[in-house]
């Protein structure tokens, strides 16, 4: 299928590789007024006057995730399963993020699948480990990766496999203009990569031919 990528898992990087200072509410909120006047308006006209207010409360939603560590989220997990060692995929998670190189949306869904060794979790955390990454800066590549490197690392089952469906604003609104083009990225870890059955399986469940 056009546009997507199988990936390699990278040697594991801290996700936070430095402290930074965080600048005042104030000050975020003078670079918003900075903003709307390099756009061309004035930050001081009624409809604008409580406008970088507003963007910093939104930033507060839209980048949470930074605040969040993700592994204790998938702390708490079940052993008694009666012994089940199948396949677990949860499809369709809707998600939303921010492009860092334009910072403009991209949105759309993730399909989460694992095979566990002794423990299962809840889904709702795979729900949540997808908020978490989708709620910073981010490419739809590096988020892929970072949904089953943290999977894979915390739970240590014997397969993980994401993939990642989305609508990138900064191609359909910006730039070339192509509204309707969707970007797919897949992570394949453990018995997903090894085994040719299992991968095609799992594919199969998302109706999706890989290359």
């Amino acid at each position: 299928m056009k546009g997507q990528h199988f990936m390699t898992r990278p040697k594991t990087k801290s996700l936070v590789k430095k402290t930074l200072k965080k600048p005042t509410r104030a000050q975020a909120e003078d670079a918003v007024r900075t903003l709307i006047s390099w756009a061309g308006d004035d930050p001081d006209r009624e409809g604008l006057r409580d406008t970088p207010r507003r963007v910093v409360k939104s930033y507060d939603e839209f980048f949470k995730g930074y605040a969040v560590n993700p592994s204790p989220v998938l702390s708490r997990t079940f052993r008694d399963v009666e012994g089940y060692d199948e396949m677990i995929v949860l499809r369709d998670i809707v998600f939303e993020s921010y492009c860092e190189h334009h910072m403009v949306p991209f949105t759309g869904r993730v399909h989460v699948a694992y095979i566990p060794g002794n423990r299962v979790v809840g889904i709702s955390k795979l729900a949540r480990l997808v908020d978490i990454f989708a709620k910073r800066l981010q490419i739809q590549e590096k988020l892929t990766a970072q949904i089953a490197n943290t999977l894979n690392d915390v739970l240590k089952p014997r397969g993980v496999a994401v993939v990642v469906e989305a609508t990138h604003m900064c191609m359909t609104t910006r730039g070339v203009h192509k509204p309707g083009t969707v970007m797919q990225t897949s992570h394949l870890l453990g018995s997903f990569r090894k085994d040719s059955r299992t991968r095609q399986e799992f594919f199969s469940l998302l109706k999706v031919v890989p290359r």
